[in-house]
């Protein structure tokens, strides 16, 4: 990581571009630009935690920089309604409501619904692509992207600074199944005006070629469906209405009825029907309640999981805690990508289930999931149609930020206007040159239950330790005034596999070290709780090969 550096003051004239996630890791994407004093967010999502964050929900970004700063945001554009875009909305609004919500029809309702869990009705502006807004210093317009949800927009930012273009998550699917493709005529448009500083989504860079169409999906899950010969259970995002989309055309091909599982799924479909994105087929839905009573080869099940998430409905099916108990003859289709860190418990699910008898097919074997990100082809198309001053690769892991770079690169822009930045990351722009100026020190923010950035990663240290190595917990008790040991030392291990009488070695060695520290004089009770950790850690360490967790309570009678 770049070593911290505050920036200067912003001087006038001048665009402030700071990412405060997103960069080095796929989601928490979030961007703020500053011009005169006020503050524009673009996007406010989550990351979703790894094996190596035990215990935590969400990952929020750091919104140390603009804590105290809030009453100068106008105004927060949400690009599209997926997770790691809108997630940690309610979060921000936690700390100042009045902050205006700007995004299209369909990524505006998902954001609502889910502050309604969080009992905040926000102000909200409805935008579509073609449309200008003054929001503040910030002249925006929308352009229409292509996404793996609808209502997708990129953001133009002008200001007398320069202009910016934010792509939010998108490709060029040159078929896509509501017809609506990314407007290159717009972003040409918008290279003849100048785009001074271009922010593009840079998560499938090292991929070469096109993304696939989503039309080419359909087919593969209509055969699969059609050839089940019990019942089928489709896994995807819960927000992937054209995924969904082409379960309910396939499962309606085939006399099969389907049901929804999952909260996330049933409450983002219902939006996305009721707002017409999603057409269902007359007659196909039915209640999971009353789906139980249908045979077995004429339901679909369409379910939360895709990511291996613990609590998701496919990870419970597959632990057999669930009332759907997958076996021999089931079909199940993971209809989605895997992000990056969940390759692991993914890996699991489908273990889980194929050893329960189930027939898995998922990306590796069927095509059964596109992209929803521009391959590096669709990339160079954009900087030869845009020609952009100076790049700012974003929404992605280092590597890919590296590809995106090198791709804006071999298009000719000069590799000193190509910024590969890092979350904090303080970049201005003046007079058509972006230069990087600062670095702030940033953290995440960890979810974990009812708190929200209580939780430290000295924290996660100590949950991994206890996972991993276990825990030792030694009680002695000493005379206060001679510091010699009364009872104890007491010893009991759990998660070590080992019996407790194996410690019996260790107390000879304790009383030792308490003695001669009591020889000495010492008498703090903590001082001595550290005698007796690092006594039983070394022995621990050199006996059992382990660094469990030690708690050593020294009690002065």
């Amino acid at each position: 990581m770049t070593n911290p550096s505050d920036p200067p003051a912003l001087p006038p004239g001048t665009l402030r571009v700071i990412p405060l996630g997103g960069l080095g890791e796929v989601g928490r994407n979030m961007t703020v630009f500053e011009y005169e004093g006020k503050l524009l967010i673009v996007d406010c999502g989550v990351l979703f935690p790894e094996e190596h964050h035990p215990g935590v929900d969400l990952i929020l970004p750091d919104f140390e920089p603009i804590r105290g700063r809030l009453h100068d945001i106008v105004g927060v554009v949400l690009t599209h309604g997926h997770e790691d875009h809108i997630g940690a909305v309610p979060y921000l609004l936690k700390l100042n409501r009045d902050i205006p919500l700007i995004g299209s029809g369909l990524t505006l309702a998902l954001v609502e619904a889910k502050l309604k869990e969080h009992r905040i009705k926000p102000y909200t502006l409805t935008v579509r692509e073609g449309q200008r807004e003054q929001i503040g210093p910030f002249d925006l317009e929308f352009v229409a992207v292509n996404h793996s949800i609808p209502d997708a927009l990129a953001v133009a930012i002008r200001t007398p600074a320069g202009t910016a273009l934010a792509t939010g998550d998108f490709k060029m699917d040159q078929l896509p199944l509501d017809g609506r493709i990314t407007d290159l005529r717009s972003f040409a448009r918008l290279g003849e005006e100048g785009v001074d500083l271009f922010l593009v989504d840079s998560t499938n860079a090292d991929v070469p070629g096109f993304t696939p169409t989503e039309r080419s999906i359909g087919p593969v899950l209509d055969q699969v469906i059609g050839r089940a010969p019990r019942r089928v259970v489709v896994a995807s995002f819960s927000s992937h209405v054209h995924r969904v989309q082409q379960v309910l055309d396939a499962a309606a091909a085939h006399g099969r009825r389907v049901a929804f599982l999952g909260r996330s799924m049933v409450r983002n479909m219902t939006i996305a029907e009721d707002l017409g994105y999603l057409k269902v087929p007359d007659g196909v839905l039915i209640d999971y309640k009353k789906a139980k009573d249908l045979p077995d080869d004429r339901i679909v099940y369409m379910s939360t999981g895709s990511q291996g998430e613990p609590m998701a409905v496919l990870s419970r099916m597959a632990n057999l805690d669930h009332a759907i108990e997958p076996g021999p003859g089931d079909t199940v289709i993971l209809a989605s990508s895997l992000i990056p860190g969940n390759e692991n418990a993914v890996y699991r699910v489908i273990d889980g289930l194929t050893k329960l008898g189930a027939t898995v097919v998922h990306k590796g074997n069927a095509k059964v999931h596109v992209s929803g990100h521009a391959a590096a082809g669709e990339l160079l198309y954009c900087y030869n149609i845009l020609r952009p001053r100076n790049v700012l690769p974003v929404h992605g892991e280092y590597r890919h930020l590296m590809a995106n770079a090198k791709l804006a690169q071999d298009t000719g822009i000069a590799p000193e206007r190509t910024i590969i930045a890092e979350n904090g990351t303080v970049v201005d722009l003046r007079d058509g040159v972006a230069s990087v100026v600062g670095q702030l020190d940033l953290g995440f923010v960890y979810v974990d239950g009812a708190s929200v950035g209580e939780i430290t990663d000295a924290d996660l240290k100590d949950r991994r330790i206890l996972g991993e190595e276990g825990f030792i917990s030694v009680i002695v008790v000493v005379d206060a005034s001679t510091g010699k040991v009364i009872s104890g030392p007491e010893i009991h291990a759990r998660g070590v596999a080992e019996d407790d009488s194996v410690f019996d070695e260790v107390v000879p060695k304790i009383m030792g070290a308490l003695a001669e520290a009591a020889g000495n004089g010492v008498r703090d009770n903590h001082a001595l709780s550290q005698v007796v950790r690092r006594t039983i850690g070394r022995w621990v360490a050199q006996k059992l090969r382990r660094r469990p967790m030690i708690v050593p309570l020294v009690i002065e009678a």
